[in-house]
C-alpha cells in the first residue's frame, strides 16, 4: 500500500461540520489555509476545466466582508421580511472565523460539459479543504446562507454571469471537543450491486 489506509479511512469518516459558533479565538495561520487551497486544486475535474476558484477573507478582510454581508443584507431585504437575528448574524459570523473562503465556480468559457460536472468538482475541492482541515484539527463549515446566491454576492466578489458563488467556507479551530461519529445510511441502502 502506497499510504496508511487506517489514517485515510480515519479521517474521512470523522470529518466533521463544526460551525463557527463554536470556533475558539485561536487563529489559523495562513500557511495552514494554504495547504488547504493546494489540496482543493488536486480534486477530480473532467477535460481539466479546474473550475475552482477561491477568494480568501483574512485579517482586515474579513471585517470587511462580515460588514458587507450585513449591510448589503439590509439594503436589499424588504422591511417586511427583514429579519433583525439575520442581520447580526450576518455581520458577526464571520468574525468568529479565521478565514471565509468564498467557494467559486468558474464555469469553462466553452461550456465543453456539463455545469453539473463543473459543480460536483468543486465540491470535490471543497471535501478535499475538509479533509485537510480535519487532519490539521481544524474546525470547519461549509454554508450557503445569506447571499450566497445573489447577484450581489456575484458583484462583490467580482465574478461572471455564468459563474456562481457556492458558498462560504469558514475555517477556525474548536471550541468544543470533536464531535462523534454520526449515524449513516447503511451501505447496502444505498448500494445496488449489478453482477
Amino acid at each position: 500500500m502506497r499510504f496508511n489506509v487506517s489514517e485515510i479511512n480515519e479521517c474521512i469518516r470523522t470529518r466533521r461540520t463544526i460551525a463557527p459558533e463554536f470556533f475558539s479565538e485561536r487563529k489559523v495561520q495562513k500557511e495552514l489555509i494554504e495547504v488547504m487551497l493546494e489540496n482543493a486544486r488536486w480534486a477530480p475535474t473532467h477535460k481539466l476545466t479546474q473550475p475552482w476558484r477561491f477568494k480568501v477573507f483574512y485579517g482586515k478582510g474579513l471585517e470587511s466582508f462580515a460588514e458587507w454581508h450585513g449591510e448589503t443584507y439590509k439594503q436589499i431585504t424588504p422591511e417586511d421580511k427583514f429579519k433583525a437575528p439575520k442581520y447580526r448574524k450576518m455581520k458577526e459570523r464571520p468574525l468568529k472565523a479565521s478565514a471565509v473562503i468564498a467557494i467559486i465556480m468558474k464555469r469553462d468559457e466553452k461550456e465543453s460539459l456539463p455545469e453539473v460536472e463543473e459543480i460536483a468538482s468543486v465540491s470535490a475541492a471543497v471535501q478535499n479543504m475538509y479533509l485537510t482541515a480535519s487532519a490539521y484539527g481544524l474546525a470547519a463549515y461549509w454554508g450557503s446562507g445569506g447571499l450566497t446566491y445573489t447577484q450581489e454576492m456575484k458583484d462583490y466578489l467580482g465574478i461572471g454571469e455564468k459563474d456562481q458563488c457556492l458558498g462560504l467556507f469558514y475555517i477556525g479551530y474548536p471550541s468544543i471537543e470533536w464531535p462523534k461519529k454520526t449515524e449513516r445510511m447503511e451501505r447496502r441502502l444505498v448500494t445496488e450491486w449489478v453482477e
